[in-house]
C-alpha cells in the first residue's frame, strides 16, 4: 500500500488540479488514505499559491463526487453493506447519531481531519434516504471549509502548514467550529428557502 500511496502521490503532483480530483475522489470512496488529499492541497497551494481556488475546488469536487459514490452505495445497498463493512456496533452508533442529529452527522465528521469516523455516516445518510440535495450541500460546506483553511495556512505557512495544524490543535479546532457554524448557518438558510420554495 506504501508504494501505491507514494506512486498516487506523484501522479497527483504531477497533473496538478485533476490529480487532486483523483486522489480526492478516491479517499472519500473506495480507498482510505489520510490526509494524502489535505497534504496535496498544502504542497499544491504553496508551489503556486495563485492556484489556490483552482486546488481547493478540485479537492472539494472529488471529495464530493466519491462521497456520492458512496451515498448511493447505501442508497441500494442498505442495512447489509453498511454491517459488512463496518460491523454492527459501530454502524448502530452511527444510526443513531444520524436519527437525532440529521444531515449535520454528516456536515460535523466531513470537516474534521482523520482519525474522525466519516465514511460510515456517508453510506447511512443513502441507507437513511437523506435527500441527494441536502447531502450534497453539507459536503460542500464540510469540505469546503476544511479545504480552504488548509489552503489560506498554506499561502502563509507553506509547508509548515501540517506540522502548524498539528502544533496549533486548540487554534484550529476554534477555526473549525467558527467554519462549522457558519456553514450551519448557511445550512439552515438554505433549507429554509427550500421549504418556502416547495410551498
Amino acid at each position: 500500500m506504501g508504494r501505491f500511496v507514494y506512486r498516487l502521490r506523484a501522479l497527483a503532483v504531477a497533473l496538478g488540479a485533476p490529480g487532486l480530483f483523483l486522489v480526492a475522489f478516491l479517499d472519500s470512496s473506495f480507498l482510505s488514505l489520510p490526509e494524502i488529499a489535505d497534504i496535496l492541497v498544502v504542497y499544491m497551494v504553496t508551489q503556486h499559491k495563485a492556484r489556490m481556488p483552482l486546488y481547493v475546488a478540485a479537492a472539494i469536487l472529488g471529495s464530493l463526487a466519491g462521497c456520492l459514490v458512496m451515498y448511493y452505495l447505501g442508497l441500494k445497498g442498505g442495512e447489509a453493506l453498511v454491517s459488512k463493512r463496518f460491523g454492527g456496533a459501530s454502524a448502530e452508533k452511527a444510526r443513531a447519531a444520524l436519527q437525532r442529529h440529521g444531515i449535520m452527522t454528516v456536515l460535523i465528521p466531513s470537516i474534521l481531519p482523520p482519525p474522525a469516523p466519516f465514511k460510515i455516516f456517508v453510506l447511512l445518510a443513502g441507507v437513511a434516504g437523506i435527500r441527494p440535495a441536502q447531502f450534497t450541500a453539507a459536503i460542500v460546506i464540510g469540505r469546503g471549509a476544511r479545504y480552504l483553511l488548509l489552503g489560506l495556512l498554506a499561502i502563509r505557512y507553506g509547508d509548515r502548514t501540517i506540522a502548524y495544524v498539528e502544533e496549533h490543535m486548540v487554534l484550529v479546532s476554534l477555526v473549525t467550529v467558527a467554519a462549522l457554524a457558519a456553514g450551519f448557518v448557511v445550512y439552515l438558510l438554505w433549507t429554509k428557502a427550500q421549504a418556502a420554495k416547495s410551498r
